[in-house]
C-alpha cells in the first residue's frame, strides 16, 4: 500500500513537473512573442518617426514653394497695378490738358462773343437812327408821290386794291374755267359710259296712257241702250264704277274718263261685258261690275308677280304686290307708272353693277320708288313718304325705305343706292318721248330759268331756249368783263341746280358782244 502511495506520488510529482515543465515553457513563448512585439513597436516607432520628419521636411519644402508663389504673385499684382496707376495717371494728365485748351479755347470765344455783342450794339443803334432817316426820307417821297399823282395814300391805296383784285378776278375765272374743263370731260367720259351702259341694258318702249279710255260700240244704237230710259243704266254704271262716261257726237264709240285708272279700267271691261251679252240694265250692270272688279284685281296681282319675275326681284307680301300691279293703271305726265318703275329698276341695277353697288337693293327699291302715288288720293303728303311709310307697314328693310323716300330730295341719302334710284328716276322721265309736260308747266319752267338769269348783274336779256334745255344771257359789255362773264356762267347753272328741278341738264351760255358802228358821210 505504501508502494502504491509511492508511485501514485511519483506519478503525481511527475505530472506536477511536467505540468509546470509546459507551463514554463508556454510562458518563455510568450516572453519571447513579448520581446518580439517590443522590437516590433520600436521598429515602428522609429519608422514613424522617419515618416514624420519626412512628412515635415516635405511640408516645409511646399510650405516655402506656396510662399514662394504667392510672393511672385504678389509682385505681380503689384506690378499690374503700379502699370493701371500710371495708364490711368497719363489718361488723367491727357484729360486735364484738354480741358486746360477748351477752358482756353472758351476764354478766347467769350472774348470774341464779347467784342461781337459789342460790335452787334453798336450796329443796331446805327441800325435805329437809319430807320429814323428811312422813316424821314419815305414821309418825304409820300409826300412828294401824293404831290405828283394827284392822289392820297388811301386813294392810291384803293386804286392798287382795285388792280389786284381784277388780277385775281381774271387769274380766279381762268382756273375756275381750266378745272371746269377738265372735269368737264372726265365727267362726261365715264358719265357717258356708265349711262350709255345703262341706257342701251335697259331700253325699253314707252306704253303712254292719257285720263281717259275709249270703248267701241258695234253701233250708235247701243250709245241708247247704254244710256237707258231716262238715263238710269248711265247712272247706274257711273255710280258702280265712280267713272265719268262721256256719250258724244263720236261715232261708235263712248269716252271713260278718270283720274284712276284701275276704275277707268274697271268701267271699260264692264261696258264690254255689257255690250257682248246685249242685256243691259241696273241688276246687269252690277253683275257685270262685279265680274269687271274681280278680272282686274287677278291683272293686277298678275302685273306685280310679272314685274317681281321680270327683274328677278325675290318676293314680296302680297299687299305690296297688289299696289304695285295697280300702276299699271296710273300714268305720270302720261307716261305709264309701272312700265316706267321697272325702267328705273333696270336702269339703277345696270349702274349699280357698273359702280359696284348691292344690284339687288337697287332693283328692289328702283322697282318700289313710284308705289305711293296710288295712295297719293287717299293721303296728303309727297308720294316718296307715303310710299315710304306704306312699305314700312309690311317689313320692307330701312336701306329700301330711305331709298323710296329720298328720290326727290326729302329725306337724306342713306347709302349710294338711294343716290342710283334718284339718277335712274331722272334719266327714264328725261329720254325723248317718256313725258309730255302740260302748257302750263312747261311756261312755268321757261319763265324760272329766265327770272333766275335776269336776277343778276349787268344782265340786259336772257331766253329759255331748246325746250328749257338752255339759256342765253346777255350781258352789258361795260359792266361786265370777260373773266366776269365766265364766272357768272358758273354761278348762275349753280342757282338754277339749286333752285330747280328739272330732267337732264341745262346749259347756260353767257353772250358778252362789243359793236362800234359809224357812218361815213
Amino acid at each position: 500500500m505504501n508502494t502504491s502511495i509511492v508511485v501514485a506520488s511519483a506519478v503525481i510529482g511527475f505530472s506536477i513537473l511536467l505540468t509546470v515543465a509546459y507551463k514554463k515553457s508556454v510562458i518563455d513563448k510568450k516572453i519571447d512573442e513579448l520581446n518580439n512585439l517590443e522590437d516590433e513597436i520600436a521598429k515602428a516607432r522609429l519608422k514613424a518617426k522617419e515618416i514624420v520628419e519626412g512628412s515635415e521636411k516635405e511640408a516645409m519644402a511646399k510650405a516655402k514653394e506656396v510662399e514662394l508663389k504667392a510672393k511672385e504673385k504678389v509682385y505681380h499684382l503689384k506690378e499690374e497695378a503700379e502699370k493701371e496707376i500710371k495708364t490711368a495717371k497719363s489718361d488723367i494728365y491727357q484729360k486735364e490738358t484738354r480741358l486746360a485748351k477748351k477752358e482756353e479755347t472758351l476764354d478766347k470765344k467769350i472774348d470774341r462773343l464779347e467784342v461781337k455783342s459789342q460790335e452787334l450794339t453798336d450796329f443796331e443803334e446805327k441800325l435805329q437812327n437809319k430807320n429814323g432817316e428811312i422813316e424821314e426820307l419815305r414821309s418825304r417821297q409820300e409826300m412828294e408821290l401824293e404831290r405828283i399823282s394827284g392822289f392820297s395814300k388811301d386813294e392810291a391805296k384803293d386804286l392798287l386794291i382795285t388792280k389786284l383784285t381784277n388780277e385775281l378776278t381774271h387769274e380766279t375765272a381762268m382756273k375756275i374755267k381750266e378745272f371746269e374743263n377738265k372735269l368737264s370731260e372726265e365727267k362726261e367720259r365715264v358719265s357717258k359710259r356708265i349711262l350709255s351702259t345703262a341706257i342701251g341694258k335697259a331700253s325699253a318702249d314707252y306704253v303712254v296712257d292719257a285720263t281717259v279710255s275709249v270703248v267701241n260700240l258695234p253701233n250708235d244704237e247701243m250709245k241708247g241702250r247704254i244710256i237707258g230710259r231716262e238715263g238710269r243704266n248711265i247712272r247706274a254704271i257711273e255710280a258702280l264704277t265712280g267713272v265719268d262716261v262721256i256719250i258724244d257726237d263720236t261715232p261708235e264709240a263712248v269716252v271713260l274718263s278718270s283720274f284712276d285708272g284701275v276704275k277707268r279700267e274697271v268701267a271699260r271691261n264692264t261696258i264690254e261685258k255689257l255690250v257682248t251679252d246685249g242685256r243691259i240694265h241696273p241688276a246687269k250692270i252690277e253683275e257685270a261690275v262685279n265680274k269687271a272688279k274681280k278680272e282686274v284685281n287677278k291683272e293686277i296681282i298678275e302685273a306685280g308677280e310679272h314685274a317681281l319675275l321680270e327683274l328677278g326681284i325675290p318676293g314680296m307680301h302680297q299687299e305690296i304686290i297688289k299696289t304695285l300691279g295697280k300702276l299699271k293703271f296710273r300714268t305720270s305726265y302720261g307716261q305709264n307708272v309701272l312700265t316706267h318703275s321697272i325702267e328705273v329698276a333696270r336702269l339703277a341695277g345696270n349702274l349699280a353693277a357698273e359702280l359696284g353697288a348691292n344690284t339687288e337693293l337697287a332693283k328692289r327699291a328702283g322697282l318700289l320708288h313710284d308705289v305711293g302715288k296710288v295712295l297719293e288720293h287717299d293721303i296728303e303728303a309727297s308720294h316718296a313718304l307715303i310710299g315710304g311709310e306704306f312699305l314700312k307697314k309690311f317689313g320692307e328693310k330701312p336701306l329700301v325705305l330711305n331709298a323710296v323716300m329720298a328720290h326727290h330730295n326729302e329725306v337724306e341719302f342713306e347709302s349710294v343706292e338711294a343716290i342710283l334710284i334718284q339718277a335712274a328716276d331722272a334719266i327714264s322721265a328725261s329720254r325723248p318721248g317718256a313725258r309730255r309736260e302740260t302748257l302750263s308747266t312747261y311756261l312755268k319752267r321757261l319763265e324760272g330759268l329766265e327770272e333766275i338769269a335776269n336776277s343778276f348783274d349787268g344782265v340786259e336779256s336772257s331766253f329759255a331756249i331748246q325746250a328749257g334745255r338752255e339759256v342765253r344771257i346777255i350781258i352789258n359789255p361795260e359792266s361786265i368783263g370777260d373773266d366776269q362773264a365766265i364766272k357768272m356762267s358758273r354761278d348762275v347753272a349753280k342757282k338754277v341746280e339749286e333752285t330747280m328741278q328739272y330732267p337732264g341738264q341745262i346749259k347756260v351760255t353767257v353772250i358778252r358782244e362789243t359793236r362800234a358802228v359809224d357812218y361815213a358821210k
